[in-house]
């Protein structure tokens, strides 16, 4: 696999960890979702990130689900190895990259606070995964509650050569992208790849503001695929179309809490996954979610023939 570099484009698809009804890893329905995502044309795959539920996973899990997708497909892959201490993060990262993978993203602890805890967080990341393996900054302070400005951002960029991209899910972020690119510009700053997350609700702004693609998971990804295509060809108004046809459904999985839920009830509708189950603890769609995503996919599929549903 190609490693991640600063110019890489495109969509990643952040893939949900499927399992069984008695919450063991379902590698039939992992197979059946990695040919998915080929077939919606994706750019690459994330495993193992927040809404992989890598943090109920034990490190062999992780490593034999990384192991499982590189040998069934020839997508690049990034691994998500967050961990609270260097140490398992370093284990991860040996064994992925040892396995293929074109590199791994790594999300700050919530206990950073100042700008020089941040950059010296990251700093010591690099130098505990190796100086040559391509690292994503995950960027999402709704969740992490960590604010990185763009000055911190240039500054880890400067500081370490293998961070290579931003996984970009600040809200509200579009000045944040403006403001990155102009850095960038001024010479303040190497380049970075930015993919944007938050389940792709600003992909259609993002975009326009200078970004490379999207690094989210939308149970709908040929939607990200489009906008990043129909922005990268100059065609806006086919961009916003598309977007607009999806919004409904891609603001209701990005409710905070019932996501993935929603996700995984969507794929399994789809007939990617076997079962929407997440391992525990994690929540269910009530009976009345569940009638309000299928009122939505109903009203979907009449606007994008793509969107079929086998259960």
């Amino acid at each position: 696999m190609a490693p991640l570099n600063r110019n890489t484009n495109g969509v990643f698809a952040i893939a949900p960890t499927p399992f069984d009804e008695e919450g063991a890893i379902d590698f039939d329905s992992l197979s059946r979702l990695v040919d998915f995502y080929g077939d919606a044309g994706v750019t690459g795959l994330t495993l193992l990130g927040q809404m992989g539920e890598a943090p109920k996973l034990s490190h062999e899990e992780s490593v034999r689900i990384v192991q499982h997708v590189l040998k069934h497909t020839d997508l690049p892959i990034v691994v998500g190895v967050s961990a609270p201490g260097y140490a398992a993060m370093r284990a991860l990262t040996v064994d992925v990259m040892s396995a293929g993978a074109s590199g791994v993203m790594i999300a700050p602890p919530n206990t950073l606070r100042t700008d020089d805890q941040i950059v010296s967080y990251y700093e010591g990341a690099a130098d505990a995964i190796g100086a040559d393996v391509p690292f994503v900054i995950q960027d999402y302070p709704l969740s992490f509650s960590v604010v990185m400005s763009p000055a911190v951002i240039a500054r880890i960029a400067n500081a370490a050569p293998g961070c290579v991209m931003l996984k970009h899910e600040d809200w509200p972020g579009l000045e944040k992208i403006s403001a990155l690119r102009q850095l960038e510009a001024d010479g303040a700053m190497p380049r970075l790849s930015i993919v944007c997350g938050n389940g792709g609700l600003f992909l259609d702004f993002e975009t326009e503001r200078g970004a490379d693609g999207a690094m989210t998971g939308y149970c709908v990804p040929e939607l990200l695929v489009d906008v990043v295509r129909h922005t990268a060809a100059g065609d806006r108004d086919a961009a916003h179309d598309v977007f607009d046809a999806h919004l409904p459904l891609l603001r209701y999985e990005q409710q905070p809490g019932i996501g993935l839920a929603v996700r995984k009830y969507v794929m399994k509708r789809r007939g990617i996954l076997a079962s929407d189950t997440q391992r525990k603890p994690g929540p269910a769609l009530s009976a009345r979610a569940r009638t309000e995503v299928d009122y939505l996919l109903s009203r979907l599929t009449r606007k994008d023939s793509r969107v079929t549903l086998t259960a």
